[in-house]
């Protein structure tokens, strides 16, 4: 006769409970006293089958290691039964992780500047088993570190102005491409898909320096606007003189001496319509305007 109680099979069902098997809750409420020997035997089975269950989410890949030895077979979803005491089931996550540093990167330059970095990455479901056998569990540690490498190999190869302008992008791509190069040669199984430089931080005196060349390259620019703006004015009043002598020409070859007669008794004509005082000189004849004097 075995002698149970409920404080040993609660404390074996928040033990499995941490090793994130399934647990056996409805023993828990249950006051045990007496067990025989066949009984005790079928609890026994059962909680070995329970606690040496490891359950597979979904992101998750599992993988089991028996006397150190990684099985073939990698359980990406469900459950997998292993024996506790000569394996153990590794699990790691296949869904999009992301590594965040802080780092201060060389530039071409000399300067040091500092930037805020995240590695995107994931690990390949059907080779995790050779990222454990190269790499470890604490692979992060290694990508972080092919990181710092292939980081100061090309940041060195430009200057700190062009990390904070358009050439950021060609920089995380080279970056990557020799990441990816490095990482391949100690283990296969992990995808780097993007290197982010969130934050650059350029040093004091060449921030300044930037801030004064822009506001200087800024300055040219509206000079040369406003210099172009007179010159197409200028331009503009030469025509309009241009147009207005050549009209002028036109209108002087056109005006005959019989023609300026005929406009100038029009006018007379109009004036005589109106009923106001006027004042029209003459040389005795005819209206000035339409005399002979300038034929004699």
């Amino acid at each position: 006769m075995i002698i149970f109680s409920n404080y040993l099979i609660r404390k074996i069902d928040l033990q499995n409970r941490n090793n994130k098997s399934i647990t056996i809750k409805f023993v828990c409420n249950i006051n045990i006293k007496y067990l025989d020997m066949k009984n005790f035997g079928i609890l026994i089975l059962i909680v070995g089958f329970f606690s040496s269950c490891a359950v597979i989410r979904p992101g998750e890949v599992g993988i089991k290691q028996t006397l150190g030895k990684f099985s073939d077979e990698v359980k990406t979803q469900g459950t997998i039964v292993y024996n506790p005491l000569i394996s153990r089931v590794i699990k790691e996550s296949t869904k999009t992780s992301n590594i965040k540093l802080i780092l201060s990167l060389p530039s071409k330059e000399g300067l040091s500047v500092n930037s805020e970095i995240s590695i995107l990455y994931r690990l390949e479901a059907n080779k995790v088993a050779s990222v454990l056998e190269n790499l470890g569990q604490d692979y992060e540690s290694v990508i972080t570190s092919v990181f710092r490498s292939a980081a100061s190999d090309v940041c060195a190869q430009f200057f700190a102005k062009d990390m904070h302008s358009g050439m950021r992008a060609k920089i995380e791509s080279e970056i990557l491409d020799k990441m990816m190069i490095n990482i391949q040669k100690q283990a296969n199984g992990v995808e780097l898909i993007a290197v982010l430089m969130k934050t650059i931080q350029l040093p004091n005196g060449l921030a300044n320096s930037i801030e004064r060349k822009l506001q200087a390259e800024q300055d040219a620019m509206r000079m040369k606007f406003l210099l172009d703006q007179e010159t197409l004015e200028a331009e503009r009043k030469i025509i309009n003189a241009k147009g207005e002598r050549d009209a002028q020409l036109i209108i002087a070859e056109g005006l005959t001496s019989g023609i300026i007669k005929i406009k100038a008794i029009e006018a007379f004509r109009e004036l005589a319509r109106s009923q106001n005082a006027k004042i029209i000189i003459t040389d005795g004849k005819t209206p000035l305007i339409v005399g002979e004097s300038d034929e004699k």
